[in-house]
């Protein structure tokens, strides 16, 4: 029976791994967080230095990290049930090895990302590699688990993507939002090269759809000045995202075509946190929602205009149609306590 959980994740507090790590406290197992990316802060600091880690896999910190895990190990003199690595892009086939000599218990891989896409480049390449030697891996995407299973994995789980109870739970009084995080149609996400996200969104804009842009790394858009005015900050977290998604009146969903998405965390975090869900149209979400009654869906920029001016146009569809996502979402049992649950009994099945 698995009852302590050696927890190998980034500690930041508003990333879905730190909200994974405290679903599993909830659930009430003992979890030990060690964070590889705190203790190679220095290496990874600097812009260029993490750029060149980047593209290279992380393979030239793999002394660096081994290091640091003898050193964890040493001081974690605990019998541990389960090592959950989450992404577990900077960890190498040789950390896996000692941890399964020192614990002897199932170690498991968790990535939200797509590192058998090709997207990133080298990125995942020391991952890649250390694949064949953790007892499960769970992935987000049916292409994931066939090219996984390729690489050698010894077994491999398909898992949806995730909201979390706690962080994302909706305000219970909207008068609690502030003012600055309202808006009609709200876009919270980065800018990504090739995505062509700001190409999408300043056609809506020019369509008369009134969009606000939450996220980083916009000005580095081509399109930056004209979408300027319709940038509201940076990236948001904790409440903040919350109460974004809760005072829009529509809040958009764009997938990454590079990470091969057919839905992401906005599918289901934007529902659970009291928002009305407007993204493209994929076999995963109509999966997910009825179309038009929890969620709306589109196919090109011209439906996706059409879509937001019916809506803006209609309090009590708006309402009925939110009113329905967060209906469905709750019952879709797709929390972070859920899917960890899922994988834990997973877990039990390869000790048997």
């Amino acid at each position: 029976m698995i009852r302590r959980i050696l927890y190998i994740g980034n500690s930041s507090g508003f990333t879905t791994s730190f909200q994974r790590f405290e679903a599993l406290k909830r659930l009430g197992y003992t979890v030990c967080m060690q964070d590889p990316y705190k203790a190679m802060e220095v290496n990874l600091r600097r812009i260029i230095s993490r750029h060149i880690h980047y593209r290279t896999g992380y393979r030239f910190l793999q002394k660096k990290i081994e290091e640091w895990i003898k050193e964890v190990v040493t001081a974690n003199q605990e019998n541990y049930d389960l090592v959950w690595m989450n992404s577990g892009e900077l960890i190498g086939k040789h950390v896996i090895k000692l941890l399964h000599a020192t614990y002897k218990c199932p170690i498991i891989l968790y990535n939200n990302d797509d590192p058998t896409g090709g997207r990133d480049g080298r990125r995942f390449s020391t991952l890649i590699k250390a694949v064949p030697f953790y007892d499960l891996c769970i992935v987000m995407r049916g292409v994931n688990k066939n090219e996984y299973e390729k690489l050698g994995a010894k077994k491999v789980l398909r898992a949806t993507m995730s909201y979390d109870e706690v962080a994302h739970h909706p305000f219970e009084h909207t008068v609690e939002i502030p003012p600055k995080l309202r808006s009609e149609v709200a876009f919270i996400g980065t800018w990504m090269r090739h995505e062509k996200r700001d190409t999408f969104l300043l056609k809506l804009i020019e369509a008369g759809i009134p969009v606000s842009i939450w996220g980083d790394r916009w000005q580095k858009s081509p399109l930056w000045n004209r979408l300027a005015p319709h940038y509201r900050g940076h990236a948001l977290g904790g409440r903040d995202y919350v109460g974004a998604i809760q005072g829009a009146k529509i809040v958009l969903g764009l997938l990454s075509k590079g990470n091969r998405d057919l839905h992401t965390t906005r599918s289901l975090e934007v529902p659970y946190a009291g928002g009305l869900l407007c993204a493209e149209r994929t076999s995963e979400h109509l999966d997910m929602y009825n179309e038009g009654e929890e969620a709306v869906f589109w196919s090109d920029t011209e439906e996706c205009i059409q879509v937001c001016k019916k809506l803006l146009a209609d309090d009590n569809l708006r309402e009925s149609i939110r009113i329905g996502g967060m209906r469905k979402v709750g019952a879709l049992r797709v929390g972070n306590e859920d899917i960890c649950r899922q994988v834990l009994q997973e877990v039990e099945t390869l000790k048997k």
